[in-house]
């Protein structure tokens, strides 16, 4: 039987930035086992287009069940569960090759925004039962974390060999020792292990009632 994989990625350091918090969570759960399933942690370059070549080889190479991208946000104060991916890159700061792009396509053609695969209101309601500051978040950005996400997405949407992949990218905060605010990595580490155990869970998403946890 093949085994049952689970794929995360994250970023390398940008932006004059000494560490980078979505690689240093990724990279405390590579090699765990969660809900059966192995967890892959990989880098990827903050760099247009290279990123997400490094996706598609990674895809190829570990057939994951479940993808879960993530990447740095600055300036928010939850892990952010992003709802949807844009066919835009729109940079404010050059990426880690010195490349800039400005109102260019993701993938020339496509769709203008793909859907996370992710049950993230379920998701949201399990980060906050865990007493982990969590949120639903409408925009990825335009620079190179919603480029991989889009570029993602189009993958497994025209990849037949990829359809029944579930797939997302989440935000995470800075570490303390980035500024605020902040969150600290053992926290981010439970934080994503949750979102992995509530993912592989959970079939269809939920909805939330009015009187639930905001």
């Amino acid at each position: 039987m093949p085994r049952k994989r689970v794929l995360l990625t994250g970023f390398d350091p940008f932006g004059g930035q000494a560490v980078n918090p979505s690689w240093m969570a990724v990279a405390a759960l590579h090699g765990t086992t969660v809900a059966g399933h192995e967890v892959i942690g990989a880098q990827v370059p903050t760099v247009f287009g290279a990123a997400l070549q490094a996706m598609r080889d990674l895809l190829r190479q570990h057939k994951p069940t479940l993808v879960l991208a993530t990447g740095q946000a600055g300036g928010r104060a939850a892990i952010s569960l992003e709802r949807v991916a844009i066919n835009v890159n729109d940079a404010r700061i050059p990426d880690n090759s010195g490349a800039q792009p400005v109102d260019t396509p993701v993938v020339p053609g496509g769709p203008a925004a793909y859907f996370t695969r992710l049950p993230i209101k379920a998701m949201l309601t399990e980060l906050q039962l865990r007493g982990i500051h969590a949120e639903v978040s409408q925009t990825a950005g335009t620079f190179v974390c919603n480029h991989l996400f889009y570029g993602l997405m189009h993958e497994l949407e025209t990849d037949p060999a990829l359809r029944d992949v579930r797939a997302g990218l989440i935000h995470v905060p800075w570490l303390p020792e980035q500024g605020q605010p902040s969150m600290p990595l053992a926290e981010l580490v439970e934080g994503l292990k949750a979102c992995i155990e509530c993912a592989l869970a959970t079939g269809h998403d939920i909805v939330r009632q009015a009187g639930a946890l905001n």
